[in-house]
């Protein structure tokens, strides 16, 4: 059963359910438009590459904005600084070649991955986080198949494209279930 305790948690559950159809919409607009321009390394390419973990930076912003009534935003902040890190990251690899794109896209999805399975479970209270705890562990997971990608005999940045669409899905599980904790007050 999925329950909200206070009405600070009820305040947050909706802010985050708005927080995560944006979010869930993004990943989705996002991954078609990538997955149509690259199939190479070009500036195009790199530049939506790089607005993804960019838009992560916002959302954290968002959500530590939304979530002080209920707890301490300190991990959502250590998101903002891995996202920016990866942001930059990105950009620079896509001098590179693909092999460094994966590497660090794989290295953010695994470090982003752990900061959202932890602030998942430290939500639970608050009711629709055990789809952001699954799509942590499946985040570390997936970074972990980019970096062994890299690797490859022709790596390819579209399979990193798919890592948006389940994070995509989880988002809006999430959103509705929220949604439903909320009401639930």
């Amino acid at each position: 059963m999925t329950t909200v305790a206070a009405p600070g948690i009820s305040m947050t559950a909706s802010a985050l359910r708005r927080l995560y159809f944006i979010r869930f919409a993004f990943a989705i607009v996002w991954a078609g438009v990538t997955f149509a321009v690259a199939k190479d390394l070009n500036p195009l390419a790199v530049t939506l590459f790089v607005i993804y973990p960019l838009f992560d930076v916002a959302a954290a912003i968002v959500d530590a904005r939304a979530s002080r009534a209920t707890g301490s935003p300190a991990l959502l902040y250590a998101n903002i600084a891995v996202s920016l890190l990866a942001a930059i990251g990105l950009a620079v690899a896509g001098t590179s070649g693909i092999p460094a794109m994966l590497q660090v896209w794989g290295a953010w999805a695994i470090v982003a991955g752990l900061i959202q399975l932890v602030v998942g479970a430290t939500r639970r209270k608050m009711g629709g986080q055990w789809p952001m705890i699954i799509s942590g562990g499946i985040s570390v997971l997936a970074g972990g198949s980019f970096l062994a990608a890299a690797s490859a005999d022709s790596p390819a940045l579209t399979n990193a494209i798919g890592y948006a669409i389940p994070g995509a899905i989880f988002f809006l599980i999430s959103a509705i279930r929220l949604g439903r904790a909320a009401k639930a007050n």
